[in-house]
């Protein structure tokens, strides 16, 4: 038998020793991370969930209605700064009205008259934006949040069931949603629902972006390009006239990469209507696909470009023109067009324009749609 020197023995229990405490390490700066964030009115606990990536990237979600809080995002010199709008409290997202951050539903975007007709049946929602229905309540939900991170990065899961009747909308819905941080720098977001009876869904995340930090002041100067020749005209009330109206010629031609503010302030009816833009643009392709490349946004200060992959037919341009001096995060201040929102979506009052393309899930059929965020610099 050969024999090992001690000193050999002693190297290699070290040597052991230190992959396994590396390893515990590498374990422990891998782990989400999680922190209370206080209770609702009614005693439910509600938390904040931490997601970092080997990138300095990192993404706090709660699940007080599936709400990124942040996104912290290195610039071209490495300078981090988070790039959403959002409240330091539970107490601002509890009774902000401005969907700050949220996950939105069972509709998303605006039903006229807060009514539409299913399988004969008419149905009656919350009219909480003047005679119509808008986004639906489940920014207001605390959801069911799992731990559920991989290879493909940390991840969080959040679910919630929405009973029958609930907003007016019929069947019981079971949500799932499901935020993974990527390596790549990319917050990707896969929404998921069954329903047991005829009803329509329509899901997106609200985040205001500013791609040179939050509440640094306006957005007019970042540029954007969204990959549609056609967007949904609408009228006083912002409900699509049901037109399909070509972009070419227009202030809504983002065809090509466009300051956001270059054009906003023109006398265009659509404009004036949208007091900017506030709009719906309608994605080149196929009505569903597998992701797209459906637009970009570029802050030519900071260097960061913000790609936007998705499922979904069409996208919402929001230019934050009604930000009013809402008080965010870190004392900053929101102020009217200080940040932008690129909401994936179906059309808004889709179930009332049988040319939209449908809305409408029912019991067999599965819902899925994805939604990434990607970032980088140049």
């Amino acid at each position: 038998m050969v024999r090992m020197p001690v000193v050999t023995k002693l190297m290699l229990v070290v040597s052991i020793a230190t992959i396994f405490v590396s390893g515990l390490q590498a374990e422990a700066k891998s782990k989400m991370q999680k922190k209370s964030f206080g209770k609702t009115e009614d005693g439910q606990p509600v938390d904040l969930y931490i997601l970092t990536n080997k990138n300095g990237m990192e993404s706090t979600i709660t699940n007080y209605g599936g709400t990124v809080v942040s996104l912290i995002v290195p610039d071209r010199n490495g300078k981090r700064d988070d790039v959403v709008l959002g409240y330091d409290n539970l107490a601002g997202y509890a009774t902000g009205k401005a969907y700050i951050g949220a996950t939105v539903g069972r509709y998303a975007n605006r039903i006229a008259h807060a009514t539409f007709t299913l399988d004969g049946t008419t149905y009656t929602m919350a009219k909480n934006d003047g005679d119509n229905h808008l986004h639906g309540g489940f920014n207001k939900r605390v959801w069911t949040a799992k731990d559920v991170s991989s290879s493909a990065g940390q991840a969080l899961e959040l679910t919630y069931l929405s009973k029958d009747g609930e907003e007016g909308f019929p069947g019981n819905l079971p949500v799932k949603v499901v935020y993974t941080l990527t390596d790549q720098n990319e917050l990707r977001i896969d929404y998921s629902a069954t329903t047991d009876k005829d009803t329509i869904l329509n899901l997106t995340n609200h985040a205001y972006f500013n791609l040179a930090g939050q509440g640094n002041g306006d957005i007019l100067q970042q540029q954007v390009m969204i990959q549609a020749d056609r967007f949904t005209p609408i009228d006083a009330t912002s409900i699509p006239t049901g037109e399909l109206r070509n972009v070419k010629g227009t202030p809504f031609d983002f065809t090509k990469t466009t300051a956001i503010g270059a054009r906003i302030d023109q006398d265009d009816q659509q404009l004036k209507l949208g007091r900017g833009y506030d709009h719906n643009f309608v994605l080149n392709g196929d009505t569903m696909r597998a992701l797209f490349l459906a637009a970009q946004a570029y802050d030519p200060h900071s260097g960061r470009l913000l790609e936007v992959f998705t499922t979904e037919p069409g996208i919402q341009l929001y230019t934050g023109n009604f930000l009013d001096g809402i008080h965010g995060k870190d004392g900053k201040v929101y102020n009217r067009r200080y940040a932008f929102c690129l909401e994936t979506q179906h059309f808004p009052d889709s179930p009332n324009h049988p040319n939209f393309p449908s809305a409408e899930l029912k019991p067999g059929q599965h819902f899925q749609s994805t939604t990434v965020y990607k970032f980088s610099t140049k």
